[in-house]
C-alpha cells in the first residue's frame, strides 16, 4: 500500500494582501460604511484564504482563524466572558449573588433566565467596545487590557476572570464560518484556543482568588462548543495548548489530562497543537493526553521530532510543523525533508505536516513584491509560499520522482547556497567595530544620582513634568506629503518645506497646551522601525509585507539579510529645528536596538545578540550626534524588550544580559548633562523589572493605565533607582481621559516612588489618534499634573509619600 499523508496549516493571516480588512473595519468604526459592508467584506476574505489553500493543495484548511479584532477576544464572545460593563446593556439580578463582570458570573440555577438574556447580549459592536472602548453603536466603556501574545508582536485582548463565574456557548462566529466553509466543500479543521492556555492567558479581576479554580465551570462550555462543531459536519478540531511549551506549575501541568478526558467527544478528533518552542518537561504530559493527535514546532525545536516518534502511541497522529511561520525565510526544503523522511518511515499516514505556527504572523504574498532585489527576494517566502512549502514536502515524501517538487527542491538548495555565500549579507567594517566593544563602552560617565542633579540644573522642570511618548496624529496632510514625495511629485526641498510646517504647528500645540518637555512629532516617519531601518545598511523593504499588530493596526516589518551599520545622520536635523522652535526642552527620538530586531524579520544566520549589538553600534552613533546638536533629553524606545524574553526561565539570563548590554551600548555615550529616556508598553514586565532598571535610563516611561496600574506593583515591590513616568492614559481608546482618575494613578505610584522622581505622559505614542482627542486628552493631562503639584505645595513640598497618596 503506497504511503501518503496530511498537509494542514494552523492558521492563516485574517488582514488580506491589501490589508483590506484594516480599512473596512476603520472604515466602519468612523460610520463610513454599514456593518453589513464589514461583514461582506470578511465574507469576501475568509473565502478567498480558503481557494487560496485549497489551490496550494493542503488536505485541510483552517477555519476559526479569521477574527475581527483578536482570535482571543472571540474566543471570549463565544464563552459568554465578556465584560458587563461593554454589553448592550447591564442585566440586574435582585439575589444575594451578583453578577460579576463576565458573562453569567456566579448565576444559580434560579437564575437560568438572566443567565441566557446575558448571553445574547452580545454582538458585533460588543468585541469592539471591549477592544477600544467605543463602537458606532452603544455608550462608551473601558476597554480591557491587552498585552503580547507570547513572545511574538502580536496583542491579544486579555480575558478577564472572577470568582464563581460561568460560561455559556454565546457567540457562534466559529461555528457558522466553520458551517461556511464545509458548505463551500471544503475539508476544513476549526481552530480554537484550549481551555487551560485560555485561562492562563486571562486575568483575575478579583482579590483573593485563582483563575485556575473557574476550570470545571469554564468546560461545559467548551463541550457545546465542540458539539456545535460536531453539528456542522467537522471531524477535526485543532485545539491550540501554547501553554504547553511554558514552565507550568505542577496542577496546570497535571490538569490536561483531566481537561481532555472532559470535554473529549466521540464524532470530533482533537488535534493539540503547540508551538514557540519545545514540550520540555510537558512532553510526557502532552503525549499522554486522551486525543487523536499532536501538533510540534520543530522549527524552534527540531530536536523533539524524533522524540516524539519514539513515544508517541500507536494510533496518534504526529503533525510536525516544518515551515516557519514566525519568520519569511525561505524553506530549506533538503533539511527539511532529512528530518521528516525518518519520521515518515516510521509513522507512515500518522505524520502530518505543517507550518509551526499561525501564518498569522507572515506577510500574505510575495509574489507581489516586484521592486525587492531579486537575490533577498529568492531568499523568501511568505504566507502563500510558505503553504506551497508544505505541499511540496508531502510530494517529495511520497512521490520524490515527481518532476515539479523536484524542480522546487532544487531551486531551494541554490537559494540556500546563494545567500550562504552572498556579499550582500557579511561587512567586514562592522564586523571589526564588533570585536571591539568593550564592557566599559556600556557604562555612563557618573551614577543616575550624579547626573540627575546635573540634568536638572539645566532643564529645570517642575514636579511631575508632563511630556508624550513621542509621535502625534498621523494627518491626512502628512501621509499625502509623503506618498506625494515618493512619488516625485514634489521635490526633497518642497516636503522638507511641508514636513518642517508640521513640526512648527505641533510645537505650538505643545506650548499652547502647556506640556514640559516637547517632542517634534515625528510627521515624517512611516513608521518607528521602518523609518530608521531605511536609513540603514543591512535592510530591505517590502511593498506588501504587512502582518497584523492588533485590531486593524498593521505594520510591516523590515528584513534584516545583512550586517548592519548606520548610512549617516538620521534624526538630527529635524530634532535641531523643532528644538530651534522652543525655549523648553525637545527630545530627540529613537527606536532602540531590541524593538529595532524584534519588529524586524530578523536574520537567522547569526545570533540575534550579534544582530542587536551591530544595530547598538549605528544607534549609538546618532545619539552622540544628536547630543552634539544640542539636543539634551534623547529617547530610545524599547518597547518590545519583554516581548524578546524567552519563554523558559532557564534561557532568560542570557537573553536579558545581551539585551540590556546592547541598549546600554547605544545609550552609553553622552555626557552626565544628557537625559536618557526609554518608553515601554503593553508587556508584562514586572518578572524583569531589574534588568528593566539595569538599562539605566534616567527617565522611564510606561503603560500603566490600560491594565489599571497593574504594572506599578513592580515598583511597589522593587526599589526602582530612576525616574519614570506611569501612563496615565490609554492612547488605544478614543475616550477623553478623565481628570481624576489620572490624578489618583499618579497618587498610588508615589506610596513607592518619590514624588521628585514622578513624570506625566500618555502610555504611548498618539500617531493613531486624532488631533481634536488628542489636545483634549492633552490638556487634562496637564491638568492632573498641576493638581498633584498643588497639593504638594499644599504640604510645603516635602510632603510624606504617604501624605500625597491620602490627600
Amino acid at each position: 500500500m503506497t504511503q501518503t499523508l496530511t498537509t494542514h496549516n494552523l492558521g492563516f493571516p485574517r488582514i488580506g494582501a491589501d490589508r483590506e480588512l484594516k480599512k473596512a473595519l476603520e472604515a466602519y468604526w468612523r460610520g463610513d460604511i454599514t456593518q453589513n459592508d464589514l461583514e461582506a467584506t470578511g465574507r469576501e476574505l475568509r473565502l478567498r484564504h480558503w481557494q487560496l489553500q485549497a489551490d496550494a493543495g493542503l488536505d485541510l484548511i483552517p477555519t476559526g482563524d479569521f477574527a475581527w479584532y483578536d482570535q482571543v477576544l472571540t474566543l471570549s464572545a463565544t464563552l459568554g466572558n465578556i465584560p458587563l460593563r461593554h454589553r448592550k446593556s447591564h442585566i440586574l439580578v435582585n439575589s444575594d449573588h451578583p453578577i460579576h463582570e463576565g458573562c453569567c458570573a456566579a448565576h444559580s440555577t434560579s437564575h437560568a433566565q438572566a443567565t441566557i438574556e446575558a448571553c445574547a447580549d452580545i454582538d458585533l459592536d460588543t468585541l469592539f467596545r471591549v477592544a477600544r472602548g467605543r463602537a458606532p453603536s452603544g455608550a462608551a466603556s473601558s476597554a480591557s487590557d491587552m498585552t503580547k501574545w507570547f513572545d511574538t508582536n502580536y496583542h491579544y485582548l486579555v480575558p478577564e476572570f472572577h470568582p464563581n463565574q460561568e460560561f455559556k456557548l454565546s457567540w457562534t462566529q466559529i461555528i457558522d464560518e466553520t458551517a461556511e466553509a464545509i458548505a463551500k466543500g471544503y475539508s476544513v479543521k476549526p481552530v480554537i484556543l484550549g481551555p487551560l492556555s485560555y485561562l492562563w492567558l486571562g486575568k483575575e479581576k478579583s482579590e483573593n482568588f485563582d483563575r485556575f479554580d473557574l476550570l470545571e465551570n469554564l468546560l461545559p462550555a467548551y463541550k457545546q462548543l465542540l458539539q456545535a462543531l460536531a453539528d456542522t459536519g467537522a471531524e477535526w478540531v485543532q485545539i491550540d495548548e501554547p501553554i504547553l511549551v511554558l514552565d507550568l506549575p505542577a496542577k496546570w501541568q497535571q490538569a490536561f489530562e483531566r481537561v481532555y478526558h472532559t470535554i473529549k467527544h466521540p464524532q470530533i478528533k482533537i488535534l493539540v497543537a503547540s508551538y514557540f518552542g519545545a514540550l520540555g518537561e510537558n512532553l510526557s504530559t502532552a503525549i499522554n493526553l486522551p486525543v487523536a493527535g499532536l501538533h510540534i514546532d520543530a522549527v524552534r525545536a527540531p530536536e523533539q521530532v524524533l522524540t516524539l516518534v519514539d513515544r508517541l502511541a500507536a494510533h496518534k497522529i504526529l503533525s510536525v510543523g516544518i515551515v516557519d511561520g514566525r519568520n519569511i525565510w525561505r524553506n530549506d526544503l533538503q533539511k527539511s525533508l532529512n528530518l521528516l523522511h525518518t519520521a515518515h518511515t516510521r509513522l507512515g499516514d500518522r505524520l502530518w505536516i505543517a507550518p509551526s505556527c499561525s501564518l498569522l504572523h507572515s506577510p500574505v504574498d510575495l509574489n507581489r513584491e516586484l521592486k525587492l532585489d531579486a537575490d533577498i527576494k529568492s531568499w523568501l517566502a511568505f504566507a502563500k509560499q510558505k503553504v506551497h512549502e508544505v505541499t511540496t514536502l508531502k510530494k517529495l515524501l511520497i512521490n520524490p520522482s515527481d518532476i515539479t517538487a523536484q524542480q522546487e527542491l532544487t531551486l531551494s538548495n541554490n537559494a540556500v547556497l546563494a545567500r550562504s555565500l552572498s556579499p550582500k549579507i557579511h561587512n567586514q567594517t562592522v564586523q571589526a567595530r564588533l570585536e571591539a566593544v568593550q564592557p566599559e563602552d556600556a557604562q555612563r560617565q557618573s551614577i543616575f544620582a550624579q547626573r540627575i542633579q546635573q540634568q536638572q540644573a539645566i532643564l529645570k522642570l517642575p514636579l511631575f513634568p508632563t511630556t508624550t511618548i513621542g509621535s502625534f496624529p498621523q494627518t491626512d496632510f502628512i501621509r499625502q506629503t509623503r506618498k506625494e514625495f515618493k512619488q516625485g511629485d514634489i521635490n526633497a526641498q518642497e516636503y522638507e518645506q511641508k514636513i518642517r510646517s508640521e513640526i512648527a504647528a505641533c510645537i505650538v500645540r505643545q506650548e499652547k497646551i502647556g506640556l514640559d518637555v516637547l517632542v517634534h512629532g515625528e510627521a515624517e516617519r512611516n513608521d518607528m522601525v521602518e523609518y530608521f531601518s531605511e536609513q540603514l545598511n543591512g535592510y530591505a523593504f517590502t511593498q506588501y509585507g504587512w502582518v497584523q499588530s492588533y485590531g486593524s493596526r498593521c505594520v510591516k516589518p523590515p528584513i534584516i539579510y545583512g550586517d548592519v551599520s548606520r548610512q549617516g545622520p538620521i534624526t538630527v536635523e529635524w530634532a535641531r529645528y523643532a528644538q530651534s522652535l522652543s525655549n523648553k526642552p525637545v527630545k530627540g527620538m529613537l527606536t532602540g536596538p531590541i524593538t529595532m530586531l524584534f519588529w524586524s524579520f530578523v536574520r537567522d544566520d547569526q545570533p540575534r545578540a550579534t544582530t542587536a549589538l551591530q544595530i547598538a553600534l549605528a544607534l549609538r552613533d546618532e545619539v552622540i550626534d544628536l547630543e552634539k546638536a544640542g539636543i539634551k533629553v534623547i529617547q530610545i524606545d524599547e518597547p518590545a524588550i519583554r516581548e524578546g524574553l524567552p519563554l523558559r526561565n532557564k534561557d532568560r539570563a542570557e537573553y536579558l544580559d545581551w539585551a540590556v548590554f546592547a541598549f546600554r551600548i547605544s545609550a552609553s555615550g553622552v555626557k552626565n548633562e544628557t537625559q536618557i529616556h526609554t518608553h515601554m508598553c503593553y508587556s508584562e514586565f514586572n518578572d524583569i523589572i531589574k534588568a528593566i532598571a539595569d538599562l539605566d535610563a534616567d527617565v522611564i516611561t510606561i503603560e500603566t493605565s490600560r491594565s489599571d496600574g497593574e504594572l506599578l506593583q513592580a515598583f511597589e515591590s522593587f526599589n526602582y533607582p530612576n525616574d519614570i513616568g506611569p501612563g496615565v492614559y490609554d492612547i488605544h481608546s478614543p475616550n477623553i481621559p478623565d481628570v481624576q482618575n489620572m490624578v489618583n494613578l499618579l497618587k498610588r505610584a508615589t506610596r513607592k516612588i518619590p514624588v521628585e522622581r514622578l513624570w506625566v505622559n500618555p502610555d504611548c505614542g498618539l500617531k493613531t489618534r486624532r488631533w481634536p482627542e488628542t489636545e483634549a486628552a492633552l490638556v487634562r493631562m496637564v491638568e492632573a499634573a498641576k493638581i498633584l503639584r498643588d497639593q504638594v505645595d499644599k504640604n510645603q513640598t516635602d510632603a510624606s509619600v504617604k501624605e500625597l497618596a491620602d490627600a
